[in-house]
């Protein structure tokens, strides 16, 4: 069974995006995880279309991951088939006030495309590390922009290997989450829509914003971004550091010390030091404050 899949998904994607027992730490920001039973990596939309068909008829298991950068793939690794939607999927066509792309482009390339064709509104999305369809998913943020804000089609493809096109307004947005959160549909792309801009303003905003984010944040070491959700009336880095937990550190993950709201992997951290930082922030946070931090970063895998 395992040669017939890996045989079907090469004619599809070919060779180079087949990939067997492949750790997912190469394919993940926090730079952790154990393999993963099969990789695929499509290159286009009507791609990606075909593997997911072929898993649904076959039956297989399988999981979707975009970029990476939100995940925290467990020490066992994931079985099954992992079907990942990276920058080999980036294909986008601007035109007046709008920009389609597909799911697997990057959000700081998707802001240079705005920029570059002068239409303001993503410059909120310029610093985040992640990929289309896995903001499109968590209704991605900062700096008080949302996805959502910029949505006006939203492209998937359903558990029965159909392909929708819905509004924005039908994809049920909140804080981090949308319709698509668990809902085994696969988004394949979206139609953004922004508003006229000057370049130089656009650039100015962007700047600031990265600006920003490189002076608060550790980008320098391997982590999920934000780890934990924001608690309604609080920020979650200032419970932490309050707790005394700056720096706190199991195995070789820590709590940042730039910013306490980022666990990041300081020296060859497994999963497994990784959760154990985040159980023990949400007791101590609990403890001392009697607020329960959710996390942000999704597990995935076995652990």
């Amino acid at each position: 069974m395992v040669d017939t899949i890996v045989r079907l998904m090469a004619e599809v994607v070919s060779a180079s995006g087949v990939k067997l027992d492949e750790p997912m730490s190469k394919h993940t920001s926090f730079h952790v995880g154990g393999k993963a039973d099969l990789l695929v990596e499509p290159n286009t939309v009507p791609q990606l279309i075909a593997v997911i068909r072929i898993l649904q008829q076959t039956g297989l298991p399988y999981t979707l991951l975009g970029n990476g950068s939100n995940v925290l793939v467990g020490d066992k690794g994931i079985r099954g088939v992992v079907v990942q939607i990276t920058s080999r999927m980036a294909e986008y066509k601007s035109e007046e006030n709008t920009i389609e792309a597909a799911a697997g482009i990057h959000l700081a390339k998707l802001a240079n495309v705005a920029f570059q064709n002068e239409l303001s509104g993503l410059e909120f999305a310029s610093g985040i590390p992640g990929s289309l369809g896995g903001a499109i998913y968590m209704n991605a943020g900062a700096y008080g922009g949302e996805m959502k804000n910029v949505i006006e089609e939203v492209i998937y493809l359903d558990e029965a290997g159909k392909v929708h096109r819905i509004p924005g307004s039908d994809c049920a947005f909140g804080y981090r989450t949308s319709r698509f959160a668990g809902s085994g549909d696969v988004i394949l792309g979206c139609k953004l829509r922004l508003t006229e801009g000057k370049k130089e303003d656009i650039k100015a905003l962007m700047d600031d914003y990265n600006g920003r984010r490189t002076a608060k944040q550790p980008l320098h070491q391997p982590s999920a971004g934000s780890t934990f959700k924001r608690p309604e009336g609080y920020f979650a880095g200032k419970l932490i550091e309050d707790a005394g937990l700056r720096g706190f550190r199991i195995g070789g993950a820590a709590v940042s010390e730039k910013h306490c709201g980022f666990v990041v992997n300081e020296d060859h951290a497994t999963a497994a030091d990784v959760c154990a930082v985040i159980r023990h922030v949400q007791e101590t946070v609990e403890e001392k404050f009697g607020v329960r931090l959710e996390t942000e970063v999704k597990f995935v895998g076995e652990f």
